[in-house]
């Protein structure tokens, strides 16, 4: 049923004509206008008798009630909370109202309705907090420390709560001050200094020392430590450093050296200043500092320095110091397939043959990129490592019961997509595991993808592999796959990366759809190809969303001589830089793939190309002569021979 949620609402009565039996045909219908009334006030448009029965009919009573705020009483509000509570309308209802008495001043019904519970959102919470001044004033002081102590502006509903607490001394200069530094590290200048100005005169020093370090952070050096507690001393030197470490690295460090060894912080300040000066002098390379890093690294014992670190030994060809940081870092990381390579690369390249296939056995136990290149070079079949439970048979007729399930396929039939993916998620988190196991099966029976996508997602079954890579659109992409002489299972691992099958999927850059065209990238391909392109709208339909991506992956594929990892590349990062990076660079495959400097497209690759192998396994039933790489991809070097067209 889930292809009817991504037709055109135009196209959906007609759909529903066609599959539905006539009464729930006339119901849905009903309901669909009176759903649109009802978000849009119009409640004269609303047939209640023909939604009375309707499942999706407390999705009604939701706007209606919440049209009425504040004017409901409490009561009302619970029995709606109770009537629903096995929907998010529930705790949507909750939410809004709490919203809504608070605006209006009502606190005691906000109380009632709240449970004693806090709700979402920082306006609410603001309310929710105000509300227990005098009643549980320890519980209002507590919540509204903690909305306070940010280095950002809140909303305005808070401002009545802090002012309260200011009032009673609840936040008082020691608060203002580390909500100051807060601000100072987050680069919030106006705040800081609107901070600064509610400091009282005691604090004045103070505040006159922020100012000058915040324009100048280097001036930390020259701070009277007499004339300010351990605790405002700590704060300051944490600060200018945090300001002066993203400036100027060096400067930073080179200080910091002079004042480390006597400066008057706490430990853990010690140690966030001591990562930051190492994690930016990794990062920005100043080699000539790689001494003290290593000398710091140890007693820092944080993976994201080893790792850091071991990149930049890789960038160098430093074996010996790849095999050092690798060894020394935390068991858990070390033990991950990507550095259990490395380690074995390391090995290789030192010599250490047997210590090497060791490491490399290792890695390829594990279901990823670097576990498939591991067991390439060792010569043994990727090992899926799938969940036995998952290819079991499980009786499903009894989840059509469920009032949940019920509604989701409602919301689906009536194209509420987005509203049947929030049912599911709330019902997945209140299942049991075996529930879980049931629910997804369910998803993949109804070809709702993106929801067994999502339910291994959100119970976090990472082993389920027939939910988190499910055979979506598999015959369209075998078709595009033979149109466009690529791997249909390429294009499946591109829409399983890029939007999990959520064909209504929009990232923050504006791409959409299952396979995350631009509109631009989109206008482009379909102009060179000669496909239909309908503008961004029609991005969400799938058809020509995979018609066009897959037309894009093969215009990559043809610019790098039908080199995957390029290609794919290029998808995710542009071919601009993709080009850069093989023009100034001449590296086995793997060293490419590390050396990729977007830490989204380097993932991105890796991803990909493991989830071909996994759809491709899953397809066949078998990872025997299924290959992440071909030969040519494993051997060559990454370089500018690679570059086939460089003017597309």
């Amino acid at each position: 049923m889930t292809f009817l949620t991504r037709l055109s609402a135009a196209c959906l009565t007609g759909v529903l004509s066609l599959w539905l039996p006539n009464s729930t045909y006339a119901d849905d219908r009903a309901l669909r206008t009176a759903l649109d009334a009802a978000r849009a006030h119009q409640w004269q448009a609303i047939d209640e008798a023909s939604i009375d029965q309707h499942v999706l009919s407390g999705y009604i009573d939701y706007h209606r009630l919440k049209a009425r705020l504040p004017g409901l009483s409490p009561e009302q509000v619970q029995h709606f909370i109770d009537t629903h509570d096995d929907s998010p309308l529930s705790v949507w209802m909750r939410d809004v109202a709490i919203g809504a008495y608070g605006r209006a001043g009502r606190f005691n019904e906000l109380r009632e309705v709240s449970g004693g519970n806090a709700p979402n959102g920082v306006a609410r919470q603001c309310y929710f907090y105000r509300a227990y001044l005098g009643i549980d004033n320890q519980k209002a002081i507590d919540g509204g420390r903690a909305l306070w102590n940010v280095g950002r502006s809140q909303d305005n509903a808070c401002d009545p709560l802090f002012d309260a607490l200011r009032a009673q001394g609840a936040i008082g200069d020691a608060q203002i001050w580390s909500r100051l530094i807060k601000a100072w590290e987050a680069g919030n200048d106006g705040l800081a200094n609107y901070l600064s100005d509610l400091l009282s005169p005691s604090w004045q020093p103070a505040a006159s020392t922020y100012e000058q370090l915040s324009k100048t952070p280097e001036r930390i050096a020259t701070v009277d430590q007499k004339a300010f507690s351990r605790p405002v001393l700590n704060s300051l030197f944490e600060a200018a450093f945090h300001s002066l470490t993203r400036q100027n690295t060096q400067t930073a460090l080179t200080l910091w050296q002079r004042l480390g060894p006597n400066a008057p912080v706490t430990a853990e300040t010690r140690k966030a200043i001591e990562h930051d000066l190492a994690f930016y002098t990794l990062v920005r390379d100043h080699d000539e500092n790689f001494d003290w890093v290593d000398a710091t690294l140890t007693s820092l014992d944080q993976e994201d320095l080893f790792e850091l670190r071991v990149r930049t030994a890789l960038a160098r060809g430093q074996w010996a110091i790849v095999k050092r940081w690798v060894e020394r870092m935390p068991d858990e990381q070390r033990t991950d397939a990507r550095w259990q390579y490395w380690l074995a690369r390391a090995e290789q390249a030192l010599g250490q043959e047997s210590q090497a296939l060791e490491h490399y056995q290792a890695a390829a136990t594990q279901r990823s990129f670097f576990g498939f290149a591991a067991a390439d070079k060792v010569g043994r079949p990727y090992d899926l490592n799938q969940d036995q439970r998952d290819k079991a048979l499980y009786a499903l007729a009894e989840l059509d019961k469920l009032p949940a399930i019920q509604r989701i396929n409602a919301l689906e039939r009536i194209g509420e997509s987005g509203l049947a993916r929030t049912e599911w998620f709330y019902l997945i988190d209140r299942s049991t595991d075996e529930r879980v196991y049931e629910l997804a099966h369910y998803a993949l029976q109804h070809e709702w993808f993106d929801l067994a996508v999502f339910t291994s997602i959100r119970s976090k079954q990472w082993d389920a592999l027939s939910w988190r890579f499910p055979p979506a659109y598999a015959e369209l992409f075998k078709q595009q796959a033979r149109e466009n002489n690529v791997s249909p299972y390429l294009l499946m691992g591109i829409a399983r990366r890029e939007s999990a099958f959520n064909p209504e999927a929009r990232s923050s850059a504006g791409a959409v759809g299952l396979m995350q065209l631009m509109p631009g990238t989109a206008r482009h391909v379909s102009k060179r190809k000669n496909l239909p392109y309908e503008g961004p709208a029609s991005l969400t339909q799938v058809v020509p969303n995979v018609q066009l991506g897959s037309a894009y992956i093969k215009s990559m594929l043809d610019r790098y001589r039908g080199n995957r990892v390029a290609a794919i590349a290029a998808y995710n990062a542009g071919p601009g830089r993709v080009d850069r990076w093989l023009t100034q660079g001449n590296q086995p495959f793997d060293l490419f793939v590390e050396s990729i400097p977007f830490r989204e497209t380097r993932d991105y690759v890796q991803a990909v190309l493991a989830y071909q192998v996994i759809f491709e396994s899953l397809a066949k039933g078998t990872t025997k002569d299924v290959a992440m790489m071909s030969a040519q991809e494993r051997q060559i070097r990454y370089d500018s021979a690679l570059l086939a067209h460089r003017n597309d």
